[in-house]
């Protein structure tokens, strides 16, 4: 262990391409960690190495960029080897307040989680910085992705200090999206920054979004304006009673063509085919736009435009029967399956998909590269400015969709492969930036595989087969959720008793007792997924 430190100590010397020296490094605001130098100490202070061998057993990889290896990411990044020393050295030039306490919050639940803070606290407080942590409740979007008023001069909205969390992507763009003009909630706009997305989101060139993609990675480590963790795998699990008939496993944090509705399970002592799973509401059901495929309502209940396969490439349409790009990249058009149904009997009709775009975009938490996608549609700027009633850039014919860009983007197809349009009757008068907050997502009428049928909050959801799916009625009878959030803390236990027949877990310290359960399978899946420390540089609000 020390003669690995000691060359990880030599080796951040030597690839150190901090560009911030002590004339010019300095705070821009009365929030102390508006000053690189502690952010930079921060880094400095974490062995995330020791941390990756002993909470996460080896199963995580420590993160060097926010970006996972690959060709998108420059091989010149500081690693920010653990080196408690510099720390030191750099908190004293920013002339940093030891007294102060930092507030650490985070949204996962499960034990490795606690002990990570635990493992930070003591980092921190052997280097000076003492912090505090706790765990987000209730409306946790809100509490940390909505960005302040003046994206210069604050104050922030959210009111800690770091937040430990993640960037799943979708599209590599995902992970710098935020640093567009005015999104990020924690971080001055940075100009350089703004160019640079615009870059990345204007073309399909893989060539020249890798040019903006090293040059972020280099602002962002150069300025520890984000500390990157570690990379993890994401673990798909399934009981000997559960027959996928050959559908691929992908991302289950997203949508793909899984096939649900063909999988099949053994009855149970009564005769009944019922599946238990995990990812239910504890309070309220996510609208869909948010955390794409994460939840039980989302992955069951609603279906999207197009389809992707398990490695998130479109491969064609699901409420969709036919669609087509122009030549030119600027028109997007589909044609809707005859015969689509909501789950209450009603049909799907176009004007449920335009009213579903339209308010997506005013929509303040849309997953960022759904929320790009639309926000190029002709006429999106002066629609979310007020400026129009409607988006000009969205007609219909008949049962088709005609929706024209204003400038290229490059995840037309895997946008749509992730959107669920939603019934516009149950919204009327609902304000988009309030979507969240009306009646019906205490129990969603959705459009996919699965219907909500009885919801007990923070207890129980359960499914049952929507008989007028337009892909089959689903063969398993009855689908049982219990509630979890990303990480399930019960998830052993459940599987234990027999009560865990699908789904997944990024919690490293879960696989081992899986795999030692004669009756459960685990698939590991890579995929771009990258734990990290935000950090929040704007004044904090007063109250």
């Amino acid at each position: 262990m020390l003669m690995r430190n000691m060359m990880a100590l030599g080796l951040a010397g030597l690839m150190s391409t901090t560009a911030i020296g002590a004339a010019t490094a300095q705070a821009i605001n009365e929030n102390p960690l508006s000053d690189p130098r502690v952010r930079q100490a921060i880094a400095y202070a974490i062995d995330m190495q020791t941390i990756v061998e002993t909470i996460f057993e080896g199963q995580a990889v420590r993160a060097v960029g926010l970006l996972p290896d690959g060709p998108n990411k420059p091989d010149d990044l500081n690693p920010y080897a653990f080196d408690p020393d510099k720390a030191r050295e750099l908190l004293a030039e920013a002339g940093w307040d030891s007294s102060q306490t930092l507030d650490v919050v985070y949204y996962y639940s499960d034990q490795a989680t606690a002990d990570l803070m635990a493992a930070m606290q003591a980092y921190l407080g052997d280097v000076g910085i003492n912090m505090n942590y706790r765990i987000l409740e209730g409306d946790v979007g809100a509490q940390i992705a909505i960005p302040p008023e003046d994206p210069v001069n604050g104050p922030s909205v959210v009111t800690w200090d770091m937040l430990y969390g993640a960037r799943a992507a979708l599209a590599m763009q995902e992970y710098f999206n935020r640093f567009g003009p005015g999104l990020m909630p924690t971080i001055p706009n940075i100009p350089e920054m703004n160019e640079l997305v615009a870059k990345v989101n204007s073309t399909p060139d893989p060539e020249i979004q890798r040019e903006g993609y090293f040059a972020m990675e280099r602002i962002i480590n150069e300025n520890a304006y984000i500390i990157p963790l570690y990379y993890q795998q994401l673990y798909t699990y399934d009981s000997d009673r559960l027959d996928r008939h050959g559908a691929p496993y992908g991302n289950e944090q997203y949508n793909y063509n899984w096939g649900v509705e063909n999988w099949t399970i053994e009855p149970d002592a009564d005769g009944k085919k019922v599946m238990y799973t995990n990812s239910a509401p504890a309070q309220f059901f996510e609208v869909p736009w948010q955390n794409l495929g994460i939840w039980v309502h989302n992955k069951f209940a609603f279906d999207t435009i197009l389809e992707a396969d398990g490695s998130l490439t479109p491969i064609g349409g699901e409420m969709a029967d036919t669609y087509e790009i122009s030549d030119d990249g600027l028109t997007f058009t589909f044609t809707l399956k005859d015969g689509l149904n909501w789950h209450d009997g009603e049909p799907i009709t176009v004007d449920d998909v335009t009213w579903s775009i339209e308010t997506a975009i005013k929509f303040p938490i849309t997953n960022p590269v759904v929320a790009a996608t639309l926000k190029k549609i002709e006429g999106a700027e002066a629609f979310l400015a007020g400026d129009a009633e409607h988006v000009s850039g969205l007609s219909t014919e008949g049962s088709t969709v005609t929706i024209d860009f204003a400038s290229v983007d490059p995840n037309v197809l895997l946008t749509f492969s992730q959107f669920a349009p939603l019934p516009a009757k149950y919204f009327e008068d609902v304000d988009p930036i309030n979507l969240q907050q009306a009646t019906y997502w205490q129990k969603p009428i959705g459009s996919g595989p699965f219907m909500i049928d009885e919801v007990v909050m923070n207890d129980y959801t359960t499914l049952v087969p929507f008989e007028g799916y337009h892909k089959g009625t689903p063969k398993i009878e009855q689908i049982i959720a219990r509630p979890s959030g990303d990480g399930d803390g019960n998830l052993l236990v459940n599987a234990t008793a027999g009560r865990a027949d699908f789904g997944y877990t990024k919690i490293a310290g879960d696989v081992p007792g899986l795999e030692a359960l004669d009756f459960m399978n685990v698939h590991p899946i890579d995929i771009p997924y990258t734990r990290m420390l935000w950090i929040n540089q704007f004044p904090k609000p007063s109250n």
